[in-house]
């Protein structure tokens, strides 16, 4: 799937990050999450970096155009063979439509938005349930995939935790402001035929079948 840039949209909980990461192994995308690459940046130091850190240790939102130009420079660094998949980028039409000049800059477009769908009821249930290892950050779910041992990291041995974050009211609060913030970016690219849908709801290699099948019907 060389040259392709993907964006997976949905709301947390929905496992869109965990999909990157299995179209990463399984046809070689890079997965480049908002969250993942604005930290790694700050922590580079680069120059999108330090604009970005201002506000960061500020505790205010990160305007616009510094995340934007922060995923754009995590892009650019990839070979224009290579696969991209935006997790969770851009959130707003003004975003997109700033992303789509910096990919034509850098000879890229956006090919497919892929929107994983799940309730809400549903998305509360998952989040509340999760465990986050300390140490390598594996992500549980003790309910529906819980460690082989209680509170125990499967894959290093760390400690199992609950994110602050992570409580009903919380991911409640989330999900309205999803909602709210995306709808209006769902209509854009479905406006410009490039909107792929997924039922998130299901087991993960159910859901995995249906995103390989939609970034092959690409060609």
């Amino acid at each position: 799937m060389a040259g392709r840039t993907l964006i997976f949209t949905g709301p947390p909980g929905s496992g869109k990050g965990t999909q990157a990461a299995h179209m990463r192994d399984r046809l070689g995308f890079v997965p480049l999450s908002s969250g993942d690459t604005l930290r790694a940046e700050i922590k580079a130091g680069s120059d999108i970096g330090k604009q970005a850190a201002q506000y960061v240790q500020a505790g205010t939102l990160v305007p616009d155009d510094i995340i934007t130009g922060v995923m754009l420079a995590a892009v650019s660094r990839q070979p224009t063979s290579a696969g991209v998949i935006l997790d969770g980028f851009p959130r707003t039409v003004g975003q997109a439509e700033a992303l789509d000049d910096g990919l034509a800059a850098a000879g890229r477009k956006v090919d497919a938005v892929i929107d994983f769908r799940i309730d809400d009821g549903l998305i509360v249930e998952r989040i509340v349930n999760r465990r986050i290892c300390k140490n390598c950050g594996a992500t549980y779910n003790i309910r529906f995939c819980p460690p082989k041992v209680a509170n125990v990291c499967d894959r290093c041995g760390g400690e199992l935790m609950q994110r602050v974050d992570d409580r009903e009211d919380v991911i409640r609060t989330r999900l309205a402001t999803y909602r709210e913030q995306t709808t209006p970016l769902i209509e854009f690219y479905d406006r410009r035929g490039l909107l792929r849908s997924v039922d998130a709801s299901r087991e993960a290699p159910a859901v995995e079948s249906d995103v390989v099948a939609l970034i092959e019907a690409l060609g």
